[in-house]
């Protein structure tokens, strides 16, 4: 039997250089009002009593030039980003589906009222908690 000399390590193979990173255009900056900002804007400038459907918040979106078939996905969660907040309250289902209304701000100051009567009324009614929390 003839010895045989070891196999010799197989040749190493040569180093291919690595491809160089390409950089990144820098990102525009945003131009525009955010997605949030355009449903604000539309649900409160509607009259209607119940509020904005869906349905009728894309159709306003996109008569002001807003790209919604694109964009369905950032509507919908802008809407419940909107209605967790506290923004917009919603009138009928559920999610992102349904009607969306503002919500409704507290006065601070009571109104009483423009006639004499209800002046008059709202003074007593004032009066009547002043004394309530003296006597506290």
């Amino acid at each position: 039997m003839a010895e045989e000399a070891p196999a010799a390590a197989p040749a190493a193979s040569p180093a291919k250089p690595k491809a160089a990173k390409k950089k990144s255009a820098p990102k525009k900056a945003r131009t525009g009002p955010s997605v949030s900002e355009l449903i604000v804007k539309a649900v409160a400038a509607s009259k209607e009593r119940n509020g904005v459907s869906l349905a009728a918040l894309k159709k306003n979106l996109a008569a002001g030039g807003y790209d919604v078939d694109k964009n369905k996905a950032r509507v919908k969660t802008a809407v419940k980003s909107l209605v967790a907040k506290g923004t917009l309250v919603q009138t009928k289902g559920t999610g992102a589906s349904g009607s969306f209304k503002m919500k409704q701000q507290e006065e601070s100051s009571k109104h009483c009222g423009s006639t004499p009567h209800a002046t008059l009324s709202c003074l007593m009614q004032d009066s009547q908690t002043q004394k309530e929390t003296s006597l506290s």
